[in-house]
């Protein structure tokens, strides 16, 4: 791919485009951040999080590849029955209801 510099120039560039977001953390998370690009365990901040990023999105397509691969050897797709059930499983809200009504019925 050829690009030209801000003096006209040809050269080369190879680089995918990239885009700057605003992200959080928690403040924790942050010192040790900065406390590896510090020690030189990292360039920067920003490079961690991106090197975070890759190794996250291929594991979701590692899981997504699994899961496809159990559906198709056990029957297929999820009915909807199956998916509402799995879903209510896994959704935060309802692992925490789940949590705080099995609390109360074990201390009852």
């Amino acid at each position: 791919m050829r690009s030209t510099n801000r003096l006209g120039q040809c050269s080369m560039a190879i680089s995918m485009a990239t885009r700057k977001v605003t992200i959080t953390l928690d403040d924790d998370q942050l010192e040790e951040l900065r406390a590896l690009v510090a020690a030189g365990r990292a360039s920067s901040v920003s490079a961690f999080v991106k090197h975070a990023v890759g190794i996250a999105l291929h594991d979701a397509a590692g899981w997504r590849e699994m899961l496809e691969t159990a559906l198709q050897e056990t029957g297929g797709p999820l009915t909807r029955k199956e998916r509402a059930w799995a879903d209510a499983l896994l959704a935060p809200k309802a692992r925490n209801t789940a949590r705080r009504s099995t609390r109360r019925r074990s201390v009852a």
